[in-house]
This record gives C-alpha cells, structure tokens and sequence, in this order.
C-alpha cells in the first residue's frame, strides 16, 4: 500500500494555521448516480406496532426537521413550537413503536421519513420509516462481526445522518453507507476499519458523521499501518502510528476529499458546526483508546480541511471514552467541551476562547461539570447539563457560561409510586440520573436514564418539574429523543423492568398541541 504520508497534514503543533493539502483515495468507491424516481411507498410489517393517529398539526405551530443526533443546529435544540406541556402519567399518546435490534442511536427524520440504526439479528440495519405511521418505506442491511469488550450491546453508537436526499451511516465496525433516501438505494460504501486502519476502540466506532455542503466529515481514528492480531493489546497500542483522524468524503462520491494525520483518534462524540470570528468551522472533540492517552479539541476549516487549532482535553488515564461533543457559544469565539474522566477528577469542563488567530486560552475549568455522553444545553448565557459518571453521582447543574461559577445543582428524583406498589409499599426512589436534555418550546424536554420523560422549566435560580411521566422502565436509557413535527421520537435499548415485558424499542408520541 502506498504510504499516505506525504499527502496527509500531519499536526506537530497544539496551536495555530496549517494548510491541508489534496491526497489521493487508497480506495475510492464504486458509486451509483440516481435519476429522479417515485419514492418506495410504505408498507405495514412484522416489528411495527401501530396504536393512534396523531392530532392534526396547528396553524400556529412552528415545525423542523431533525436530520442528525444533535438537532438542526448541531446544540441539542429545536426551533419546533405549539407542543404539549401537559401528559397523563403514562406519557403523551403513544402513536407506534417498531422493535429493534442491539444499538444506542437516535432517529434521523427529514422530509417525512424517519430512519433509524441497529443490528438485528448480526446485521446492521437501516430502515426509512414513514414518520407518522411507522409503516416502512424500505431497509438495507450487511452482516457485521462485532462483540463488545465490555458486554454492552453489539450494534451502531453512530446515528443515521440525512441531507441532500441521502441517507449516511458509520456503523460500529466502521462501515460507512450511503443510501437514496426515498428508495433506499445504495449510492457507495467504504469500509473505513479495512482501509483506514482503524482499531476497534473500547465500543467500537461511535461518532455520528456530519454532512456540510456536500462533504460527509467523520471523525475516522485510523492508524497508519494495520498492526498485527497476535500482539499483546500494550504492543497493539505502541506500534500504532498516527494515520487518517478526519476525514471528508463526497457526498455524492464517497471518494476521500482531505484528511488530517494525527495520533489523536476517534471518539464518541460527533464532529459539531460553528462560526468563530464569522468564520465557518467545525470542531472535533478526538481522542480514542491510546496509551498513553491522547486527545482535545480540534478546529477545522470545512472548504478545505485547514486545521486551525489543536487544544489538548484529555486524562492521562488508559480506560476513557469520549461521548459529549462539543458546545459552540454564539457570538462569543468560544468552545466548550467536557469529560468525566479521569473518575477521580479534575479535569471536567473547559471553556476555550479563540483569539483572531485562533491561539487558544481557558477561560475557565470546572471540575465538577464533567459531561459523559450527554450534551449540555445553554440558554440564555447558562449552561445545563448532567455531571457525573455514574448513575449514582449524576446531578444536574447549572453554570454561568461567561465564568464558569456554578448556580446549583440537584438531584432530580422524586418517590415512583408505581414502583413502590411492586414492592409491597416499600417507598422506591427514581431519578433522571444520566438523562438527555434537549431545549425545545421555551422549556426543556428530559429524558431519564430508565425511560422518565419530563418538562424541565431551566433558570439561573432553579429546575423545576412542569410534567413527569414514565413512557417506560428499562435502564440504557442513553440516547437523545427527537423532536419533528410535533412528534416525539424515543429510543428504548433495553427490556422493561417492572410493566408487561417489551423488548427494544423505538418509539413515536404526539406531542401536537391541538
């Protein structure tokens, strides 16, 4: 294999400008160009279970697609308006729910169709669900080999991306798909593990790509070379030289635009778009399973891969993975980005501040708001967001984003008498613990770690519960719901604990406001 060396940017710097240069493709994809056709019309099958029609959407109600894990705007947020505030304790209507296989994704939804990731039954799947109804309009699949190192779940932590009539996917032994979205026809695949030389991580690969005109940029984590199966994983970790960490392939093509050549590898968290001094970027929180660990922030030119700035963010610990991307402050030329390792602190959150040149400086640290997986929400000058590691030691908190200083922080938990009838009067705490936030409607929807939904009313002075519900009890509770038309869409990725057993789910509620 010819060597990528002399064609990749390769980072010696941890800050400042360096020019990307064109390299060739080791692999470049055979690649389908559609002509306009009809859209596959859905069908009723096998997994879907339909319940109710949703409510007509409102004249006055203000709606938005969600195209990728984060929302329209890569922050957690939907513009989405007219929702309902209020709900039995069993949660808003429940419209339909599709049963699914091993994965912590969330849905993708645009233009009426509603995809969704998994591994069912050894194959990665993806699926195009009518967003309504839950009938389907087509699925593509490939068999994988994937066995998780830790005994979570074996399938994709990466969520479907849509844009520009295409469906994109990174799956957990990095196979990248691309898909036509009305037909689910396949436009091109790479296989970025074999080509790239990515190692399999703690989890396999997580990060969900980003799609910004026309280029799909996935944080790829690979190694210069393949390094051989029968070392000791030290050994593994030691000869693996830095290869392809950022890659931006064509949409259309799939061929491989640019790259950065860094030790820093993939992540779980996903590439986010920003403007810092009016300029276009988008940052990367890297760094993969290394020794001795390696990672931080870095900032990206998206037309031509110029790397602005590298800011190491990284424990020196061995065991860590990365999960929450990071948080662009509006107008402000500034980042945040935070991990709950190393488990003994300090590390945490940083606030990072670009000059014109975009050197960095730390605006503040703060040790005790160290985000897992779950990304933080800011309104209004503050930002929120689930401190804590385990379920035990998560708390919500509030801090001020100008200066870091903490407002509070609590335990949002309450008595589930449901839970307590089960076990014989013996009261029973239940909590949000590590639960996802997303800003919707002027309040903010909470979904707990075992399946509480809650309206949160977020200020500088408190967090007070509006509306509670428990859709369902079942823990992994992991991924960020979704919001769409007025519809809700929830990701269940284990069995229920405590009401008639149900396995994985996914599953729509209206949330339509009449």
């Amino acid at each position: 294999m010819k060597p990528l060396s002399r064609w990749i940017l390769f980072l010696t710097v941890a800050a400042g400008v360096s020019a990307a240069e064109p390299f060739a493709d080791p692999a470049p994809p055979k690649f389908e160009v559609f002509a306009e056709q009809p859209a596959t019309e859905s069908r009723d099958f096998d997994r879907l279970t339909f319940h109710a029609k949703p409510q007509p959407l409102s004249n006055e109600a203000r709606t938005s697609d969600w195209p990728r894990v984060l929302g329209p705007d890569d922050d957690a947020t939907s513009p989405e308006t007219h929702l309902l505030h209020e709900f039995l304790k069993t949660g808003p209507t429940l419209l339909w729910e599709v049963k699914k296989g091993d994965g912590y994704t969330s849905p993708a939804i645009a233009g009426g169709y509603a995809v969704v990731f998994h591994n069912l039954d050894g194959k990665e799947t993806i699926e195009a669900l009518d967003a309504e109804s839950g009938r389907r309009f087509w699925i593509h699949d490939y068999p994988i080999q994937y066995k998780d190192r830790y005994g979570f779940g074996n399938g994709p932590r990466g969520s479907p991306v849509i844009a520009e009539g295409r469906v994109v996917t990174v799956g957990v032994t990095c196979v990248m798909t691309c898909l036509d979205l009305k037909t689910g026809r396949v436009a091109w695949r790479r296989d970025l593990q074999k080509e790239f030389h990515v190692p399999q991580d703690f989890f396999g690969h997580g990060g969900t790509p980003l799609i910004h005109d026309g280029k799909v940029i996935v944080n790829v984590g690979g190694k210069e070379a393949p390094v051989p199966d029968d070392v000791t994983r030290d050994r593994m970790i030691a000869l693996a030289k830095p290869g392809l960490c950022v890659g931006v392939f064509d949409l259309k093509t799939g061929k491989l635009a640019w790259g950065v050549k860094d030790e820093w590898g993939a992540s779980y968290a996903s590439p986010v778009r920003g403007q810092i001094h009016g300029r276009d970027v988008v940052t990367i929180y890297a760094g993969g399973e290394s020794k001795p660990a390696t990672g931080g922030l870095l900032v990206l030119d998206p037309k031509d891969g110029t790397v602005l700035v590298r800011h190491p963010w990284r424990a020196a610990e061995y065991i860590q993975a990365i999960g929450s991307s990071p948080v662009v402050i509006p107008g402000k030329n500034r980042v945040f980005i935070s991990t709950t390792y190393p488990k003994g602190r300090p590390l945490g959150g940083v606030m990072i501040e670009f000059d014109a040149n975009f050197k960095t400086s730390e605006v503040w640290r703060a040790p005790d708001f160290a985000m897992h997986w779950m990304n933080p929400v800011q309104q209004d000058g503050f930002l929120y967001g689930i401190d804590g590691e385990t379920e035990q030691s998560s708390q919500l908190v509030c801090v001020d984003a100008a200066n870091g200083t903490e407002k509070w922080r609590k335990e949002v938990a309450w008595e589930d008498e449901e839970m307590t009838q089960k076990n014989g009067g013996r009261s029973a705490k239940m909590g949000i613990m590590r639960a996802s936030l997303l800003r919707v409607d002027g309040k903010v929807l909470c979904l707990g770690e075992t399946g509480a939904l809650l309206w949160l009313d977020l200020t500088p002075e408190d967090a007070k519960i509006e509306a509670r519900a428990q859709l369902f009890y079942a823990p992994q509770t992991w991924c960020l719901p979704a919001v769409s038309r007025g519809l809700l869409y929830v990701t269940q990725n284990e069995r229920e604990m405590v009401r008639q057993s149900c396995g994985q789910r996914i599953l729509c509620y209206d949330l339509r406001k009449p």
